[in-house]
C-alpha cells in the first residue's frame, strides 16, 4: 500500500511544553503526519493557524490569555472547515458540550493520548467526529439534567469563591432572598447536599471555572 505523499499537517496548542514534546514524539514516528506548528495559548493558536493552515489542530482548553474554547470559536468563524481536536484533563459534561458547540470534532482526555491520539487525528482528518466511550458516558449521564440559569451560575461561581449570601447579593445587586432562592434551585438541579458540594459538582462538570 502506498503512503500518501502529503502528510497530515498538525498544529499543537497547549501551555505545557512537556505535553507538546510528548505529542511531537508520537507524531514524529508516523510517516503520514507532520507537526507544523506549536502554540501555548489561544491567541498564539489563532496566529499559528493563519501561518500554517494545518489540516488538524490539537487544542487544550485551559490556557492563559485566551481559552481553547474562545480560540476554537475564533478559528472556526474564519475557517469553518477547520478540524479541531480538544485535548484536556477535564471530563465535565458542560465543558464537553461547550467545546462541541464551538466546533470541535473530537474531545480527547490527555491520559488517553498514547492510546487514542493518532487514530483520532486520522479519523478527524477524514471528516469524522469522534468521542471516546468515557466522554460519551459522561454526556449520557447528564442528558436529562435541568440546566442552571445564567443567574444561578453567577451565584454558584461566587459560592465557589467562598462568598456568603449577603456578599453575593451585594455583588450581583439582588436581594438576599433572591440569592437563597437561587441556592435552593442550584442544590436541587445538581443533586447537591450543600453549598460546598454544589461548588465541587459545578467545577467538576465544567459549569463554572475558578
Amino acid at each position: 500500500m502506498s503512503i500518501d505523499p502529503s502528510p497530515i499537517r498538525i498544529l499543537a496548542v497547549d501551555d505545557h511544553p512537556l505535553l507538546r514534546r510528548g505529542i511531537m514524539g508520537l507524531i514524529d514516528d508516523q510517516p503520514d503526519m507532520q507537526l507544523v506548528g506549536e502554540a501555548s495559548n489561544g491567541r498564539e493558536a489563532i496566529q499559528q493557524f493563519h501561518v500554517h493552515r494545518p489540516d488538524v489542530t490539537l487544542m487544550d482548553l485551559q490556557m492563559p490569555e485566551m481559552s481553547g474554547i474562545d480560540a476554537i470559536i475564533a478559528i472556526r468563524r474564519e475557517f469553518p472547515e477547520a478540524r479541531i481536536i480538544v485535548l484536556t484533563t477535564y471530563v465535565g459534561d458542560v465543558q464537553i458540550v461547550r467545546a462541541l458547540k464551538a466546533g470541535a470534532r473530537a474531545y480527547l482526555l490527555k491520559n488517553l493520548l498514547h492510546k487514542e491520539l493518532l487514530e483520532t487525528i486520522r479519523a478527524v482528518h477524514t471528516g469524522k467526529q469522534t468521542l471516546s466511550p468515557e466522554i460519551s458516558y459522561q454526556l449520557a449521564d447528564h442528558l436529562t439534567d435541568e440546566a442552571l440559569s445564567p443567574g444561578e451560575i453567577a451565584v454558584l461561581r461566587l459560592i465557589a469563591e467562598g462568598h456568603a449570601n449577603k456578599q453575593i447579593a451585594a455583588r450581583l445587586a439582588i436581594t438576599e432572598e433572591t440569592v437563597k432562592g437561587r441556592v435552593k434551585n442550584i442544590l436541587s438541579k445538581l443533586g447537591a447536599s450543600d453549598r460546598t458540594h454544589a461548588a465541587m459538582i459545578g467545577l467538576k462538570r465544567g459549569i463554572i471555572e475558578l
